[in-house]
């Protein structure tokens, strides 16, 4: 079982920053694909961004790209998401999730095992 808890989400005005942080822990394995996911209300999950926990590879949404960077610390077993120049339609709960697979980092939210609880991003204009 894996366990991931997210934090760092809050109330901000557009084009500025927060950074989002996803501790994981329990019977973990560097073969895992780790993924930031967000939900509006109203709509349905989408992917934001993706990273290969072993090899640091990366993954990102066209609507984010280039504004937000994923990355994970492999010695705090912490993934980040740090986001930059916020729009209000970034407004979302944003969750972290894991899967184990040898290959792959996938996009969508079916191909995830364990996830977090979620954490609020609101963006003013």
């Amino acid at each position: 079982q894996v366990q991931l808890v997210e934090s760092g989400g809050g109330l901000v005005q557009a084009g500025a920053s927060l950074r989002l942080s996803c501790a994981v822990s329990g019977r973990t394995s560097t073969w895992y694909a780790m993924g930031w996911f967000r939900q509006a209300p109203g709509k349905e999950r989408e992917f934001v961004a993706g990273i290969r926990w072993m090899v640091g590879s990366t993954l990102y949404a066209d609507s984010i790209k280039g504004r937000f960077t994923i990355s994970r610390e492999n010695a705090e077993n912490t993934m980040y998401l740090q986001m930059n120049s916020l729009k209000p339609e970034d407004t979302a709960v944003y969750y972290c999730a894991a899967d184990p697979r040898l290959v792959g980092l996938p996009t969508a939210p079916t191909e995830y095992r364990y996830w977090g609880q979620g954490t609020q991003v609101t963006v003013s204009s």
